[in-house]
């Protein structure tokens, strides 16, 4: 895991400016920095920044950017398959001169082209400059787990991991895309990621599992390398997606294992945290320890069930508290290094579980991102499945129905996906998405609305909205967050749900196997017998990361409440009376709650950039 940042175009970067943009890429990469400068016979200049920290081959024979023959590569990322490609190469009759995965990324780019990327598995923002035909190649991984912005002006092209990165070779910031802005916070974070603009005008990011080529002429090409594709094996048994699932989840987490420093898991009371644990300490034989948030909202505590977890599973374990105190001025700080508003609260506590990471000397840390998608996890993947059953199994509908009104309509919030004929009403219907979003834009100055929009990936329903969560709404805003929570101490975030084989697996599972005894993720649930504590997978409670704002936000201290009413800019563009009505009172419902944290990180935002 590194920082990355280039140019290439006909300026030329001085030493003060590159400079300056490594001093911005330290966080990323502490144990060491390269420059690269290159002039090609077109008169066009390429610039080359990079920052490590050192996961594979500790040694600075490793270092970047990265030479092999006439390509140069800087590269973010990990190569989790790089042993088994490594010995491909060599069979090919290639030669190696490290044990990093960086060298054999660029092997297989130097080998295969672009194309070879589809071998490739782990996470990567990358930059492969040729010095024979002057050729820049721009690479991001599959599921977008690495970051890749860009910035195009005056027949040049700028690139980093960072939009800071980009702002600091141009020294200057582009003004603020307030259409974004409106769009978080009116809409909700699920909203930031169906385009690739950003929260500054013409910062865009590369599209995960894509490649931009530019040629020695400044040219682009742009394509994808990998497409998920969804073809479910209506002759796969439960059994069969069992077992599947179980081989491809350990396979992926033993990859994730690889690395030469120590590693870390967050860990809550549910099923996904508690798999990935379960299976690194049982089948794999790790020393697993835990990192957790502590919750004192009824909502979302489960320390009995990290508890138990901790004692069964017999592996370490630090809880970390939420706490109110310096909330404001450490999130400030937090949206200053994010570069954006910061998505949702559930994100300052993940920062801080960060931070005790780093504090117990760890340099990865391993999560459960996207097994809600992979394997469906949500409420409106329980009232999909049951739309899917009544078309295509009436006497399996009948009992899923039953099961729903026994075991989900107690506990669902949501009043859209409280009821169970939702999809069989309006397959179409997806209010329950950008919840009072209408409500929500009155509290703008003037008129805005953007209606809501998902991208199509297979006709049925309940896997084209797992599809979308997965690569348009929900996991993009969760891997932005992990991924500079992480960087900022110097941590690297691995996520082994996020992995090929496991997703076309997945892919392949009938829908009929994905709910069971009205439990979502029963495949999961059921793969992970022996490994991970029965009583959590057995566990029907929906919690999730998350937490309240006023467990961090104390509204009722004055100076809080004077520092959420200050002058502002945020004040230009949101009504300053209807925000001091809500902040005043005194039980929010979930979604005045996701709003008022909206509005505070997006006035944050504005305090910090506007000018």
């Amino acid at each position: 895991m590194c920082g990355i940042a280039g140019y290439i175009g006909k300026a030329r970067m001085d030493r003060g400016t590159v400079d300056r943009c490594l001093g911005f890429m330290h966080r990323r990469g502490p144990d060491a920095a390269g420059i690269y400068e290159f002039s090609g016979c077109s008169g066009r200049n390429v610039c080359l920044l990079h920052t490590r920290l050192s996961i594979i081959d500790m040694d600075s024979r490793a270092n970047q950017p990265f030479r092999s023959g006439t390509k140069v590569m800087v590269y973010n990322g990990e190569l989790y398959n790089y042993v088994e490609l490594r010995r491909h190469l060599e069979c090919l009759g290639h030669a190696f001169r490290t044990e990093s995965d960086t060298e054999v990324l660029l092997k297989i780019i130097e080998v295969y082209g672009p194309p070879g990327l589809d071998r490739c598995e782990g996470m990567w923002g990358f930059a492969v400059y040729d010095e024979k035909d002057g050729s820049l190649l721009l690479g991001r991984d599959r599921f977008g787990e690495k970051p890749l912005y860009l910035f195009r002006e005056e027949g040049g092209v700028y690139f980093g991991s960072e939009p800071k990165f980009i702002f600091s070779f141009l020294q200057k910031r582009p003004g603020i895309n307030y259409n974004h802005l409106y769009r978080f916070i009116v809409n909700g974070y699920q909203a930031l990621y169906g385009k690739e603009d950003t929260f500054f005008r013409g910062i865009d990011r590369l599209a995960p599992a894509s490649f931009l080529f530019l040629d020695g002429d400044g040219n682009e090409i742009q394509e994808k390398y990998w497409e998920p594709v969804f073809l479910p094996d209506d002759q796969m048994t439960y059994d069969e997606a069992v077992a599947g699932s179980r081989e491809k989840l350990i396979r992926s987490v033993k990859l994730r294992l690889r690395a030469d420093v120590p590693l870390a898991f967050c860990l809550s009371g549910g099923v996904d945290s508690n798999a990935l644990a379960g299976i690194a300490k049982r089948m794999l034989g790790f020393d697993v320890h835990g990192f957790t948030i502590v919750n004192t909202d009824a909502r979302y505590e489960e320390k009995d069930m990290v508890e138990h977890s901790v004692a069964e599973l017999g592996i370490r374990h630090t809880a970390i508290p939420t706490e109110t105190k310096d909330f404001i001025p450490r999130l400030r700080r937090l949206i200053r290094y994010h570069d954006s508003p910061v998505s949702t609260i559930t994100y300052y506590a993940h920062w801080r579980l960060m931070e005790s990471i780093a504090e117990c000397g760890f340099k990865i840390a391993i999560s459960g991102v996207g097994a809600d998608e992979l394997f469906s996890g949500y409420y409106d993947h329980h009232v999909a499945y049951l739309y899917h059953m009544y078309l295509e199994d009436r006497k399996r509908y009948k009992e899923a129905l039953g099961e729903w009104m026994r075991y989900i309509k107690p506990v669902v919030r949501n009043p859209y996906l409280a009821n169970p004929y939702l999809f069989i009403e309006n397959p179409a219907m997806r209010d329950h998405i950008f919840m009072d979003a209408k409500g929500f834009a009155g509290y703008l100055t003037g008129k805005w609305s953007e209606p809501f929009f998902e991208d199509f990936f297979t006709g049925a329903l309940l896997r084209n909205r797992m599809a979308n969560e997965l690569f348009s709404e929900s996991v993009p805003v969760v891997l932005h967050e992990d991924d500079l929570n992480s960087m900022y101490y110097s941590v690297e975030n691995r996520s082994p749900f996020l992995d090929r084989e496991l997703f076309e697996f997945c892919s392949r599972i009938p829908t009929r196997h994905l709910v069971r005894d009205g439990m979502a993720k029963a495949v999961l649930r059921d793969s992970m017998k022996g490994i991970a504590p029965e009583k959590i997978m057995k566990s029907r409670r929906k919690v999730g990361f998350n937490a309240p704002i006023h467990s961090y936000l104390d509204v009722g201290d004055p100076a809080v409440k004077a520092s959420l009413l200050d002058q502002s800019p945020i004040y230009e563009h949101v009504k300053k009376e209807r925000i001091e009505r809500l902040i005043s009172k005194t039980d929010l419902n979930d979604g005045e709650e996701k709003f008022l944290f909206r509005f505070l990180s997006s006035k944050l935002f504005l305090d910090e950039f506007h000018a």
